[in-house]
């Protein structure tokens, strides 16, 4: 371990020294915000997928599914404790599967697999036992939280169209899931109803005009006021070009039409609901491999969260937590991969009031500015795709109210809290990520290690190294919208 604290910094110092540097003027619109974040934009999954769930020849689930997850980890509850709160969404492909033990139901078979079953497998069930464990485990974590609800059951396969589920859904099972959850006093923040069933859907889909006379009846339960989607805007989790698509801004720029098109809708029919991204998981079908748990994943990952917020997104889901290669955290392990760090300092960081943000030059430099959660101030985040190249960034603040005026440089008096994630080695397909020259690994005890900034002199200007993620505070930061 001592190795990987002085090994960090003498290599990065080298690598950045063989970048060349470009000044570049980032100016921050702070007079108003464009969107309004969730407090709690910052969430991830809990899936239900069984150890035999295979993709790619291979199966990275274990143990991760909810039925199957070992809650008594330290490693894992400090590592959602550290969040203070998570949002963490019970759910995934498999929730339409899964019927739960109450009411009226009183056998609890486990998922099997079924060549004529969901994703090849058959119906399974929650235990109110089990549900009773997971409620302790989120009361004791701390977790703000969204529950998946099946929405197809009742319903059977049609005879003429593949894929086609027909016929009115059965909210009495949900609804006697949902009364026990209220008899127990357990804190369910919201339900997510079904899982990708619109267009040509996600091994199932439903007729819209169906899916809204459901969506009337799920109103006898409960106010509906949000609509989700799910994002995997890089393909097949075992495309051999996934790394090349990380890192092309023009790529990551494409599902940008997604964001504003869910956003036109929302704003078109039903302005007060709340649009979510509250699946994403980058690749598909459990991720890829060699690229999901590296550090390379942060450029798409934090990418997208800066975007989907510009959008007005309210919250955005990582698929998952843990499970399959893409979770935060390792599935055996419990180790957290280069991601949770960046979503963490995202959570701590970045508030829910989002400014616009423009700038010159390379589109390989991505920033998104928020009020920062703790005031006073605002919150950036620097994403550097650029693998030879850093940037020198002066920040220029907008005048407010008139676009005819030009704008002036930010000179700030107080220190700036900068925090500098870089891969390891240098290499961004490395799996351990440093945080200011520092490793970021789990404390003998299993906690999350300090993530301490770097005060930086207000007067020098912001360094963002060759392939570089990087979180600055500028806590006096004239922004109106941050009052």
């Amino acid at each position: 371990m001592y190795f990987k604290f002085t090994f960090c910094p003498i290599i990065l110092l080298l690598w950045a020294s063989l970048s060349f540097a470009q000044n570049v003027n980032v100016v921050i619109h702070g007079a108003a915000s464009i969107a309004k974040t969730d407090d709690n934009f910052v969430c991830v999954t809990l899936d239900w997928w069984p150890a035999e769930k295979c993709d790619y020849n291979q199966c990275p689930w274990g143990k991760a599914g909810i039925l199957n997850l070992d809650l008594r980890y330290g490693a894992l509850i400090n590592a959602i404790k550290a969040f203070n709160p998570l949002r963490i969404k019970v759910g995934g492909s498999f929730q339409d599967n899964v019927v739960y033990k109450v009411g009226e139901v009183s056998s609890c078979p486990n998922f099997m697999k079924r060549e004529d079953g969901l994703f090849g497998f058959s119906q399974g069930c929650l235990s109110m036992e089990r549900l009773d464990q997971l409620n302790r485990f989120f009361n004791h974590t701390v977790v703000k939280l969204t529950f998946g609800l099946n929405a197809l059951f009742g319903r059977n396969e049609s005879q003429t169209e593949k894929g086609l589920c027909i016929g009115d859904w059965q909210p009495q099972n949900k609804r006697d899931f949902m009364q026990y959850t209220i008899s127990k006093g357990y804190k369910v923040d919201s339900y997510e109803f079904g899982n990708q069933h619109s267009g040509s859907g996600m091994g199932t889909k439903v007729d819209a005009k169906q899916y809204g006379k459901d969506v009337i009846v799920l109103k006898n339960l409960g106010i509906v006021d949000g609509l989700t989607h799910h994002i995997y805007n890089l393909g097949p989790g075992d495309d051999p070009n996934m790394m090349n698509k990380i890192l092309d801004p023009s790529y990551l720029n494409q599902v940008s039409q997604t964001y504003k098109g869910v956003s036109d809708v929302v704003n078109k029919f039903r302005p007060q609901l709340e649009a979510w991204v509250s699946e994403s998981g980058g690749a598909l079908n459990g991720g890829s491999k060699d690229v999901s748990r590296t550090f390379a994943d942060g450029f798409w990952y934090l990418d997208q969260m800066g975007m989907a917020s510009t959008y007005d997104q309210k919250v955005f889901c990582r698929q998952a937590l843990i499970g399959g290669n893409y979770g935060l955290l390792n599935a055996t392990t419990f180790v957290p991969n280069p991601d949770y760090y960046g979503a963490l300092l995202w959570h701590r960081l970045m508030g829910s009031t989002v400014l616009a943000v423009t700038k010159e030059s390379d589109p390989n430099l991505r920033v998104y500015a928020h009020c920062a959660k703790k005031k006073p101030g605002v919150s950036l985040i620097f994403i550097n795709l650029s693998k030879d190249r850093s940037f020198n960034i002066t920040l220029l603040n907008a005048k407010p109210g008139d676009a005819g005026k030009p704008n002036y440089e930010f000179v700030g008096k107080q220190n700036r809290e900068e925090y500098h994630l870089r891969a390891l080695t240098g290499d961004i397909k490395d799996d351990i990520v440093c945080l200011n020259d520092v490793p970021m690994v789990q404390t003998d005890s299993e906690d999350i290690p300090a993530m301490d900034p770097k005060l930086v002199d207000a007067s020098t200007p912001i360094s963002i190294a060759a392939q570089s993620i990087d979180y600055v505070t500028i806590r006096d930061f004239e922004a109106p919208a941050c009052i």
